[in-house]
């Protein structure tokens, strides 16, 4: 059965390239929007109290297929295929396309060449902008941003070491569904900090389980490495080393570095036991 977190189907309306594959009462060409706010909510319903399912982030593009009268656009991202509810004033028909990523955890856009003026926007990493020209310490965008040019990296840049990446988020606030610096929850730091290091990488801790890396005999998971994945049920932990994890939990209701074995026995008596362990390389 196909994953209803990934398939843009409802028996009233389905994404047309599906027609023949699913059930529904009329099939539609969906249309290309980015995200122009700097984070947009995805939710699982219409409303603005509905269950956050995960995040977008400014310059990412999302393939729409309906939208209400009460502003709310159904979809399906681009980046990871996730499909739920945007809200209508988060869309912008497409610009030119990205040059640039935010590669600080978060940054501030000024209105112009001063870091003294007060800040247009505040943007996180991962998003995607386009620079138009350089103006001293900054970048300027095609929205006339100013952003400080050591916070970006080419659209290309590629972090060398994810667990570092997400060494960084540690004191992040835990969020259901969160992917930024401001709220972030377990597999969104998984999915950032991969992504971040040129790693595609599903939404959610179990398709994290089933699609990434290989599974570890019992005999090397006595013997984790930094970039191993623990998996428990609902819950995705990176190994920084032999001894020690860091991941975004909500017993800390934050990103924290653990140690392995106390953090499994933690959760184990929680009721939830290991899965699997998974090696990406």
């Amino acid at each position: 059965m196909d994953d209803p977190r990934l398939t843009p189907a409802r028996p009233d309306l389905a994404a047309k390239y599906l027609e023949g594959k699913v059930k529904a009462a009329r099939f539609v060409e969906g249309h290309q929007f980015e995200i122009a706010d700097a984070l947009a909510p995805l939710r699982e319903a219409p409303s603005g109290d509905a269950a956050l399912l995960t995040q977008a982030l400014k310059g990412e593009r999302v393939t729409i297929y309906d939208r209400d009268n009460e502003g709310f656009a159904w979809g399906q991202l681009n980046s990871d295929g996730y499909v739920g509810w945007l809200p209508d004033r988060a869309l912008a028909e497409p610009g030119a396309k990205p040059t640039h990523k935010i590669t600080s955890l978060r940054t501030f856009a000024f209105p112009g060449p001063s870091i003294k003026l007060p800040p247009a926007e505040m943007l996180v990493m991962g998003s995607l902008v386009t620079v138009l020209r350089e103006d001293g310490p900054f970048a300027v965008t095609r929205e006339n941003w100013y952003l400080p040019r050591r916070h970006l990296g080419a659209i290309d840049h590629l972090e060398a070491d994810f667990v570092a990446v997400a060494e960084r988020f540690v004191g992040t606030p835990y969020l259901w569904g969160g992917k930024s610096s401001l709220g972030i929850d377990c597999s969104g730091l998984v999915q950032v900090a991969l992504n971040a290091a040129g790693t595609g990488c599903p939404r959610d801790s179990d398709m994290q389980e089933d699609g990434l890396g290989r599974a570890l005999s019992a005999a090397e998971a006595g013997r984790l490495q930094r970039g191993d994945l623990i998996f428990w049920k609902g819950h995705v932990a990176i190994a920084r080393d032999a001894e020690t994890v860091v991941h975004a939990n909500a017993h800390h209701m934050a990103t924290a570095v653990e140690n392995t074995g106390e953090a499994i026995a933690r959760i184990k008596a929680a009721g939830s036991e290991v899965t699997s362990i998974k090696r990406l390389t």
